[in-house]
């Protein structure tokens, strides 16, 4: 069935109703008032419906009329709305960009960035995504991302990814204050901890090789999905692990674990910005510029303690 609706009916229908007639209408169309009319009357034909009562001085719009009007205004915005975004990925802003944070970072430090790019008033759609370890990387890998923030450890040798260093991630081996790890005389050996459970946070990598984070040879572990977890099983005294240093610190100063010192593991990783190169438009173009700092990792990190005080104090 062919469709008798036009956006151009539409937009005719749209100035009748706000300037009350349709001589006024026609004016702020810069049209005649009887092309309105005709276009009017053939709709009115077209549907077999009356849109404007007539048997008054003025036409006012019928029940049906004022049904169209309303919903018809819906469309014309939508349909402007449409050109704009249309004309603004000609002018190579992405529909859509995928940005992906490591699950460590706290996601509250990512809010002011947003809303500085909605604030620019573009098409795009940011799509945001946490992994964990490895599959940061993977994201980028498999295209499920096309911009990583907080991506850890080396970058992996894969084509079209670009990776610039925002920072260092430094960990700190922690237990609960009951554990028996918590009595032994510092520094703890691989083979000392190997002992005891530890826990580690899933690797959500789907083609990379899965990584772990200081991790002794022939250790059992238990495996969670987010870090929260991996805190709270520390602080039980169910397992022993490594924590981010900015993590740890509230739970240490809570009491409720405790540092050790180990040898034979790193301390610290390289932390990235990262991104697909086949992927670049003005959309990641302003986020890999607002990203790009050395310190960025250091700042999001920072954040966390800030909102934890706020929480604390009931802000």
């Amino acid at each position: 069935m062919a469709i008798k609706l036009s956006f151009e009916v539409l937009a005719v229908l749209d100035a009748i109703d706000r300037t009350g007639t349709f001589a006024e209408a026609a004016t702020s169309l810069h049209r005649v008032p009887s092309s309105l009319t005709y276009l009017v009357q053939k709709l009115e034909g077209d549907m077999n419906v009356e849109l404007f009562d007539r048997s008054g001085r003025r036409a006012k719009l019928t029940q049906a009329g004022r049904f169209l009007v309303d919903e018809g205004r819906h469309l014309l915005h939508a349909a402007r709305h449409l050109e704009i975004r249309t004309k603004r990925i000609q002018d190579g802003w992405e529909s859509e960009l995928r940005i992906c944070l490591d699950a460590i970072l706290p996601s509250a430090s990512l809010w002011p960035y947003v809303r500085a790019f909605y604030d620019l008033e573009m098409v795009t759609q940011l799509r945001l995504s946490t992994e964990v370890l490895g599959g940061v990387w993977d994201a980028l890998i498999t295209r499920r991302a096309d911009l990583a923030v907080g991506a850890f450890g080396e970058p992996p040798h894969a084509a079209n990814i670009v990776a610039r260093p925002i920072g260092t991630l430094r960990h700190v081996f922690v237990v609960a204050p009951d554990h028996p790890l918590a009595g032994i005389l510092e520094p703890l050996r691989s083979e000392t901890i190997a002992r005891y459970r530890g826990v580690v946070i899933s690797d959500t990598s789907r083609k990379l090789q899965p990584q772990s984070v200081a991790k002794p040879d022939g250790q059992m572990m238990i495996v969670v999905s987010t870090l929260g977890a991996k805190v709270e099983a520390l602080c039980e005294g169910i397992a022993v692990g490594m924590l981010p240093e900015r993590v740890a610190e509230g739970p240490i100063h809570e009491g409720r674990l405790v540092a050790r010192r180990i040898v034979g593991v790193r301390e610290l990783t390289n932390c990235y910005l990262a991104w697909r190169e086949d992927k670049v438009g003005r959309a990641l173009e302003w986020w890999i510029e607002q990203l790009d700092a050395s310190d960025l990792a250091e700042r999001f990190l920072a954040g966390l303690g800030d909102t934890k005080e706020q929480q604390s104090s009931g802000q």
